[in-house]
């Protein structure tokens, strides 16, 4: 029997929608398959990963920050302070016999090591010029001995002392004459007052250090500098000596002071130095290294600034006093904000040279050091600590 043709219609259209259904139902099941495979997949994965994994290989970013280098160290300028040099009388005799680089074969090594050396020259160098009248001790030192001064590695002298005008105007203008030919520099005193208080600045390792001379010993007010007068920047009166070391700060990264203060062979500081001391740190000192008893003086700590009272002799005539053998050499260690760590190397101070303490000798003189000074403890190895 034939199909009418509406038939014929309708069993195609019923096949279609079992074919359809067909599909749908075996994409039903692959995606059922695929889902059940995936999570099959995760829970063996966790099961049996090994547990190390997770650590070997994070899935955080680690912090920036712990990526970062550290940052560079603080820049230093490494300095060594001598006590008071001269080269006349005795002395002068010495080293005519031993040549003029005896004082500091013994010592120089240290002053290789570090960027500027400064000394106390505690003499006029000339061949010429006027002794005062009525004075104990007067000094000439040829100036053949400056080069070998230079050569020893000292590269600043204070002037500013007792016995820089033994030889009168003359004999100090010849000194700064041959200072300057020896390209050695000087502070605390001058051609005029000006030149007396104003600082020498030397730049080391990208710091500025301003260097200034004071003395508060002077044997007659006519060695004062003046306008248009050469001499002496005195410091009887702070206020000079304050108005420079605040003018200085403003031109440098350290300013460092030696005065020449205090009396002959006394242990400790007498009340003016205390008084100068402070009010040099107050003006914008950040390190006080001072001169002129003869013998080793204390430290004190005031304000995280440091004071040297007094390092004795250094190259100079042999008195029957034990306590003026007695010396250092002071390192200090500075950085640019103005901290400086200090250290003593014991000397004994021969005549004409200075010669390094035996190790004995060396730790009796720090322990008596300790004993004199304020607030500051020296250890063994001769650094110098504040006291808790």
């Amino acid at each position: 029997m034939k199909q009418t043709r509406t038939q014929r219609v309708k069993e195609q259209r019923n096949k279609k929608r079992r074919i359809w259904i067909q599909i749908s139902m075996r994409t039903i099941l692959f995606c059922l398959l695929a889902v059940l495979a995936v999570g099959a997949y995760s829970f063996f994965k966790t099961f049996f990963s090994d547990p190390d994994e997770a650590s070997r290989f994070p899935e955080t970013v680690p912090d920036s920050a712990s990526q970062m280098p550290e940052p560079a160290p603080e820049p230093h300028i490494h300095l060594s302070f001598v006590g008071d040099v001269m080269m006349a009388g005795n002395v002068e005799k010495m080293l005519i016999e031993k040549g003029f680089d005896y004082p500091y074969t013994e010592v120089a090594k240290w002053f290789a090591q570090d960027d500027i050396t400064i000394a106390n020259l505690e003499t006029p160098v000339t061949t010429r010029g006027t002794p005062p009248e009525n004075k104990a001790f007067i000094y000439k030192s040829p100036p053949a001995a400056l080069p070998a001064l230079k050569e020893a590695g000292i590269d600043v002298v204070n002037l500013a002392n007792n016995h820089s005008m033994d030889q009168g105007v003359e004999g100090l203008l010849d000194t700064f004459s041959f200072l300057d030919k020896n390209q050695i520099a000087y502070i605390g005193a001058g051609k005029d007052m000006e030149r007396a208080y104003a600082p020498v600045i030397v730049e080391k390792n990208g710091i500025r250090v301003a260097f200034l001379g004071f003395s508060r010993v002077i044997p007659d007010v006519s060695w004062y500098a003046g306008k248009n007068k050469p001499g002496m920047a005195a410091t009887y009166d702070p206020a000079l000596a304050v108005k420079a070391i605040q003018e200085a700060r403003t031109q440098a990264d350290l300013v460092v002071v030696i005065p020449h203060w205090g009396e002959e062979r006394k242990d400790n500081p007498v009340d003016h130095q205390t008084q100068l001391a402070r009010a040099y740190i107050d003006a914008g000192a950040d390190l006080v290294v001072g001169g002129h008893p003869h013998v080793l003086q204390g430290f004190e700590t005031y304000k995280d600034k440091w004071i040297a009272y007094s390092l004795g002799n250094f190259v100079f005539t042999r008195s029957t006093e034990p306590r003026t053998w007695e010396s250092i050499i002071l390192q200090a260690s500075c950085t640019k904000s103005g901290n400086c760590a200090l250290k003593a190397i014991p000397v004994h101070a021969e005549l004409a040279r200075a010669v390094p303490m035996n190790d004995t000798d060396g730790q009796m003189l720090l322990k008596r050091l300790e004993s004199i000074s304020l607030n500051a403890r020296i250890h063994s190895d001769g650094s110098v600590s504040a006291k808790d």
